[in-house]
């Protein structure tokens, strides 16, 4: 298990792993887990042939898929180096009356 401010990063069997889309990449070509909206900060994720992938039906179900290494970087945190795997991407969500809702970076 990893984690980067407001994103959490779990190793999972590939079995737990749905069929999903891959996500497309920003402007910059990154692959984005989570963008701050105050900093306008991103953690992105990359390696060679590593793939982010979410449900098309619920976008805030995401994975990561690694074939050898990857590494998550933001520009106010160290990065952090993945091994080979498959992970799940969970944001640090809120409350507030009557709902939740990811925390704003």
């Amino acid at each position: 298990m990893y984690r980067q401010g407001d994103v959490l990063i779990i190793g999972v069997k590939q079995e737990r792993v749905p069929a999903c889309a891959p996500v497309p990449r920003d402007r910059r070509g990154r692959m984005v887990l989570a963008r701050g909206e105050a900093t306008g900060h991103a953690h992105v994720v990359g390696g060679p042939g590593l793939r982010l992938i979410a449900d098309v039906d619920d976008p805030e179900s995401m994975f990561i898929d690694v074939p050898t290494h990857g590494r998550v970087s933001h520009e106010e945190h160290g990065p952090i180096s993945l091994p080979a795997g498959h992970y799940r991407v969970v944001r640090q969500r809120e409350y507030i009356p009557g709902a939740f809702r990811p925390v704003a970076d």
